[in-house]
């Protein structure tokens, strides 16, 4: 067994600045192969940074239908080795008969969510339609999106890594989880909220990203109502969300956003389309 993998390097390097170098250490976030096993049997290998990895296996596991609740795993171990890390989930006996006979194996590279899948099918499966009556204002959006940044520390150490975190009105940012990959981030994000049995329908998930479909599906089968994000989505991801009822907010910097899918849930006014 070797030693766990530490988040961050600190890498040598030279800066060069109007023709004038100089040596700087710089922390740079760590990609490990994570590998998630179920009955003993490898499901996938990801690459992600080795952090917060027992709400990885978690809500991995529940975004890609594995498991239904957290009670659904009986142990959960993680063992490092000289090649990255091995999350070892034991299922209940009754789920663990079910897994063995539809077990796949697929391998994603870094920020990619849909690597591996084995059929266009598994890709382009339906959400659970969300139907929470949960309501936030603008302000309340902006707000969200403030507090996120003083919760990324490795954000704030490295520069390179995607954020996740999830915001209620009463208590503001529940949980933030950060990785090099923008779905392993929402992934820990789910799992962290799962075992803190926190309810996903009153709030709403802030990310660091664009949004692409399978963050959307995510957060449909997470039940969370809203998704905010800085950057713009794509169109699929548009589509996926009006159909699965998710208020999808994008490109939201300062006081500025815009609402794509399910507005009623933001309580702003009619909206001006002047010129």
């Amino acid at each position: 067994m070797s030693d766990f993998p530490k988040p961050t390097f600190a890498a040598q390097g030279t800066a060069v600045s109007h023709g004038a170098a100089r040596a700087i250490t710089r922390a740079l976030p760590e990609e490990t192969a994570i590998a998630f096993t179920y009955q003993g049997t490898t499901h996938a290998v990801m690459m992600a940074t080795p952090s917060d990895l027992s709400d990885f296996a978690i809500g991995f596991a529940l975004t890609e239908g594995v498991i239904h609740s957290r009670d659904d795993i009986e142990s959960l171990d993680i063992v490092s080795n000289d090649v990255g890390v091995e999350v070892r989930c034991w299922l209940r006996s009754d789920l663990g008969a079910g897994y063995a006979q539809r077990r796949r194996s697929m391998a994603g590279p870094t920020g990619c969510g849909l690597c591996g899948i084995e059929s266009l099918e598994d890709a382009m499966r339906a959400a659970p339609h969300v139907t929470s009556d949960f309501t936030v204002t603008p302000a309340q959006i902006v707000a969200a999106m403030d507090a996120l940044p003083a919760s990324q520390s490795l954000f704030a150490e490295t520069r390179a890594v995607h954020g996740a975190a999830f915001w209620t009105p009463d208590a503001g940012l529940i949980a933030t989880r950060e990785d090099v990959g923008r779905h392993n981030a929402l992934d820990k994000l789910v799992g962290a909220l799962a075992q803190g049995n926190h309810d996903a329908a009153r709030g709403l998930v802030v990310m660091t990203s664009r949004i692409s479909v399978e963050l959307v599906q995510k957060v449909a089968r997470l039940g969370a109502p809203i998704l905010v994000a800085i950057s713009a989505p794509t169109a699929l991801a548009v589509r996926t969300a009006e159909t699965s009822g998710v208020t999808l907010v994008a490109l939201a910097r300062g006081q500025d956003f815009q609402i794509y899918t399910h507005a009623q849930r933001v309580l702003t006014g009619e909206p001006s389309h002047g010129a």
